[in-house]
């Protein structure tokens, strides 16, 4: 005998299993189809592009930012042009920023979002210095930025290169917008990064010296100057000791700004004026009517 309960329950597992296996068999059909290149999202954008969508364009942080550890400190580095699109907004933007007294930040990507954000961290590492008494730590700063920017999910817009030195001897890190860190001995960020890569993976040594690590950070910026459309006027750098910071502001300057090469004063006269407006004083006006209107 059985009874309706079981009934169902045979029922319904002859049903899973005619599910799964139609599953399978659709997934296995699908997958002899396909050969070769998909070009569905290809056909998908152009449909959407008839339809008057605007594509999304590819973000450029317009930047060049370094860093490279040597034997006693890190050196980090900046270029300071400051974009808008493809208008020069600054040619002497600060871009290498100050977190505490042994801890310094490149910033690049949009310019609120970096200053801001270096600012609140430097704030925090200074309560956190105050609380407990002693010099913060380099991974302290590196946390409470990483945790910030995950938090947003990669819509604050601060690609970071961290550096400092601390009881740990010095340390230098990457922080991308997302929230994600590396930690390495030779750092670059931005739009001109693969440029200033290039010369550091040419160039880097370990054990350099303080001068060594400067000229390599120089013609690393200055590659990503040069080769990158976003990166331009001056090179910044700043070297952080065990003890103290010496910043170079400008370290170099790469792209000079041309002289005229004629004189573009007119005299009075040379355009034609074919009609014109008397400008009535504001003083000269009289009221004629006046309302007076209650705001509730």
């Amino acid at each position: 005998t059985t009874t309706p309960s079981t009934t169902f329950q045979h029922y319904f597992k002859q049903i899973n299993l005619s599910m799964a296996s139609a599953a399978v068999e659709h997934f296995l059909k699908e997958d002899e189809e396909v050969k070769g290149f998909s070009f569905e999202n290809c056909r998908r954008n152009a449909f959407l592009a008839k339809q008057g969508a605007e594509m999304p364009k590819a973000r450029k942080t317009g930047t060049t930012i370094c860093g490279v550890i040597f034997n006693e400190g890190v050196v980090l580095g900046a270029d300071t042009r400051a974009t808008g699109g493809s208008i020069v907004c600054d040619l002497n933007c600060e871009k290498i920023h100050y977190i505490a007294d042994n801890v310094y930040c490149c910033g690049a990507g949009t310019a609120a979002d970096t200053e801001f954000t270096t600012k609140m961290i430097s704030s925090k590492m200074e309560l956190l210095k105050l609380r407990t008494g002693r010099e913060g730590r380099v991974i302290s700063a590196l946390r409470m930025l990483k945790q910030y920017l995950f938090r947003y999910q990669g819509h604050i817009s601060a690609a970071l290169v961290l550096g400092g030195v601390d009881v740990n001897g010095p340390a230098l890190y990457t922080v991308y917008p997302h929230g994600s860190t590396d930690k390495l001995p030779y750092v670059t960020m931005g739009s001109g990064s693969l440029a200033a890569m290039s010369v550091f993976e040419d160039g880097f040594k370990m054990g350099m010296n303080e001068e060594e690590a400067k000229n390599l950070v120089f013609h690393a910026i200055r590659a990503g100057i040069v080769n990158d459309l976003g990166s331009g006027s001056n090179v910044d750098i700043t070297v952080i000791r065990k003890g103290n910071v010496e910043v170079f502001r400008p370290y170099q300057v790469v792209c000079k700004k041309s002289e005229r090469a004629g004189d573009y004063t007119f005299p009075v006269g040379t355009t034609v004026v074919t009609s014109s407006t008397e400008m009535v004083p504001f003083s000269a006006l009289t009221v004629t009517d006046e309302e007076v209107m209650e705001i509730s």
